[in-house]
C-alpha cells in the first residue's frame, strides 16, 4: 500500500476525532514533510485540505438529510470554533450556506469531496538513486509559495528569474537550481528557482538570498519531460522511500537541471535531491 493509502485510511478512520498534519504523519510512521510531499504529489492536495473537505462533505449531506438539527454543534463536530467559521468555509468549498442546504435538502449540485483512494504504483518506473553527502550552499534565487493544487505558476517563475538571471554577481556554479522549503502545516510550500553563489555582495531587486544547510541526499533522475516530473516525485515519496527504509530528513529538496537541458524544449533531464537522514 502506497504512503498515500495509508493516510487516506487512518483519515477515513478517524475523521470524527482531532487530527493535524504531525499526528496523520506519526499513525504513518514518517516525518510530516514526508507525509505532505506524498500526499501532495499523489493527490494534487494538501493533507488538511483534504480532511476539511472531507469533514464539510459530511456535514453537508447531514443537513440535507435533516440528521443536523444544530448548525453550530455540526460546527463544533467538523472542527470549527464557531457558526461563523464553519459558514465561511462551507460557502468557499460549496458555494451555499448550511441553512439553504438543510432548506433545500439536497446535495446533488455540490462539488463534494468524497472518499479517495490513489493507486498504489503509479507506474513511474525509477532508477535506484545514488547518496550524496551535499555541502552547505549560498543561493541568490526568486521565491513564491505554491500549493500542491497549484504548481502550474512554477515554469512561469522560472522564466522570471532567467530574466533577471545575468544581473546576479559571484555565481558558483552555471546551472541553475530548484529548491523546496518551508513547508506549512496545511502543506503549502516555497520554492526558489535559484543559482549556488560565492557570495552575495548585492541582491538584484525581487531576488533573495538562501542558505541550505549540509544535507544527505538520495539522488533520482528524471528524464522523460520536466512537465512529468510530479509523477517521479509521487513514486519516490510513496513508494521508493517507504519501501527502503529510508526516513526523508526535514530539509529542502533540490531540482538540479542536468547539463543536457534544455529549457526550451523542457527535455534533457533534472536529478532530483531528496534529504534523507544517515542509516
Amino acid at each position: 500500500m502506497s504512503l498515500t493509502n495509508k493516510a487516506l485510511w487512518v483519515i477515513e478512520r478517524n475523521l470524527s476525532q482531532p487530527l493535524t498534519l504531525s499526528e496523520l504523519a506519526d499513525a504513518c510512521g514518517v516525518s510530516r514533510y514526508h507525509l505532505a510531499h506524498a500526499f501532495g504529489e499523489a493527490t494534487g492536495l494538501s493533507v488538511m485540505h483534504y480532511v476539511r473537505s472531507r469533514r464539510l462533505t459530511q456535514a453537508a449531506r447531514a443537513l440535507a438529510s435533516g440528521d443536523a438539527p444544530d448548525i453550530l454543534n455540526l460546527a463544533l463536530d467538523a472542527g470549527y470554533g464557531s457558526h461563523e467559521a464553519f459558514t465561511r468555509a462551507f460557502r468557499a468549498q460549496f458555494g451555499a450556506t448550511p441553512e439553504m442546504v438543510r432548506w433545500e435538502k439536497t446535495v446533488e449540485d455540490l462539488p463534494m469531496t468524497n472518499a479517495m483512494k490513489t493507486v498504489d504504483n503509479n507506474g513511474t518506473m525509477l532508477a535506484p538513486p545514488w547518496f550524496v553527502s551535499g555541502a552547505p550552499m549560498l543561493l541568490v534565487g526568486l521565491s513564491q509559495r505554491h500549493s500542491f493544487g497549484a504548481t502550474q505558476g512554477i515554469p512561469a517563475q522560472w522564466q522570471r528569474f532567467m530574466s533577471c538571471y545575468g544581473e546576479i554577481s559571484d555565481k558558483a556554479a552555471p546551472i541553475p537550481i530548484g529548491v523546496s522549503t518551508n513547508m506549512d502545516d496545511d502543506g503549502n510550500f516555497e520554492y526558489v528557482c535559484a543559482i549556488e553563489v560565492s557570495k552575495v555582495s548585492e541582491l538584484p531587486r525581487g531576488l533573495t538570498q538562501l542558505r541550505v544547510p549540509a544535507q544527505h541526499y538520495a539522488v533520482f533522475q528524471h528524464l522523460d519531460h520536466v512537465s512529468a516530473i510530479g509523477a517521479t516525485y509521487s513514486a519516490i515519496w510513496n513508494n521508493w522511500l517507504p519501501a527502503h527504509d529510508s526516513p526523508a530528513a526535514d530539509g529542502p529538496s533540490l531540482e538540479r537541471h542536468l547539463e543536457t537541458f534544455d529549457p526550451e524544449t523542457g527535455l534533457g533531464g533534472v536529478e532530483i535531491w531528496i534529504p534523507v537522514k544517515k542509516s
